[in-house]
């Protein structure tokens, strides 16, 4: 019998656990290593977090959003890192104000080192959660577990290459919890017959401006093979279900327009300024970042315990809050996990 079960060994899961003292603790994972998702992220540098913390970067409930990082923000993670000895560096080229790891092995480490404390089961798979005389019983591909207190941070469907499956909204289903609808998210889209010509300049990249409903994003866009990428097409697809969105082509003043592009767009009759165009699609959770949706916060508190199963917990990239590129959905990760980890200490 555990006192707490985490399932998930990725960026919230783990934090939660380097937390959680003096309890008998097992982390479950479908990887054979702990924080595959860490391990990819940023090019293996892992974007950490952002300089500019805010709400308004989310796609999700603004007010919890807002509180979990009244009590755990960029700031208070840069201080956890440097007390763990780990050096973070500010890169801008990609996304303004992205915070990298030196590697993310480095961040892999530490946290190897921060959850000594805990039994790991790793290469297992969770099939089914059931709870009975107070308890949890979790159903493995290897064995059956009990606890007193179930963490779930089992991440989304995006990279299932990586082991991601729905377990976790499965398993909110089954406690009586609303899911929102997920989408692949931060990832490029696919384009109407109309875009055709987007094809034809496949690997250009030029900085753009992004209009979406009452969202205005810029950066680099880039043309693919299949239609449009680049992190500010990323940034749009966390807004984006279905329906127009508006591109200006040459955002600033002084704008130089690639050759390639001015010969593409010569003998077409478009505004380069607000070009419309609705996306086919995306290109699925095996090129998204992120999942978009999950378990609805409406129905989590503060500490992230369910308010309609009791000793029941959710973080991380299971819940319907999602962030833009640049670091912001790690930081929701850590900051969520550290929450409940140091709530839950307490209680």
């Amino acid at each position: 019998m555990y006192d707490i079960i985490i399932i998930g060994a990725g960026a919230s899961g783990l934090i939660a656990a380097s937390q959680l003292k003096n309890q008998k603790i097992c982390i479950i994972d479908k990887n054979q290593k702990i924080g595959s998702k860490i391990k990819v992220s940023g090019g293996g540098k892992c974007n950490i977090t952002n300089e500019y913390l805010n709400s308004e970067y989310f796609d999700g409930n603004q007010d919890f959003i807002t509180k979990t990082f009244s009590q755990f923000d960029n700031i208070s993670l840069l201080k956890f890192l440097k007390i763990n000895n780990l050096k973070t560096t500010l890169n801008e080229k990609i996304v303004k104000g992205t915070y990298f790891c030196n590697s993310s092995d480095e961040v892999i480490s530490m946290f190897l080192m921060l959850t000594k404390h805990c039994e790991f089961l790793l290469d297992c798979e969770v099939l089914d959660v059931e709870y009975e005389h107070n308890e949890y019983l979790i159903k493995t591909s290897k064995k059956t577990l009990k606890c007193k207190k179930l963490i779930v941070s089992t991440g989304g469907l995006s990279y299932p290459i990586l082991g991601a499956t729905d377990i976790g909204y499965k398993i909110g289903q089954k406690f009586g919890h609303s899911i929102v609808k997920q989408n692949p998210a931060l990832v490029g889209f696919t384009v109407q017959k109309d875009q055709f010509w987007f094809k034809e300049l496949s690997g250009l990249s030029m900085n753009a401006r992004v209009t979406i409903g009452n969202k205005t994003l810029k950066g680099s866009l880039l043309f693919t093979h299949k239609g449009c990428s680049g992190p500010v097409i990323l940034s749009t697809s966390l807004y984006w279900v279905k329906g127009q969105i508006s591109i200006d082509f040459s955002p600033e003043k002084d704008s130089y327009l690639p050759k390639r592009f001015k010969q593409a767009v010569k003998d077409m009759d478009i505004n380069i300024h607000d070009y419309q165009m609705s996306p086919a699609g995306n290109f699925g959770y095996t090129k998204a970042e992120v999942t978009r949706g999950g378990i609805s916060v409406d129905e989590i508190n503060f500490n992230f315990e369910s308010k309609i199963q009791k000793n029941l917990f959710f973080i991380g990239e299971v819940l319907d809050v999602t962030g833009e590129l640049g670091g912001y959905n790690f930081q929701w990760a850590f900051s969520s996990g550290y929450v409940c980890g140091t709530k839950l200490n307490k209680s």
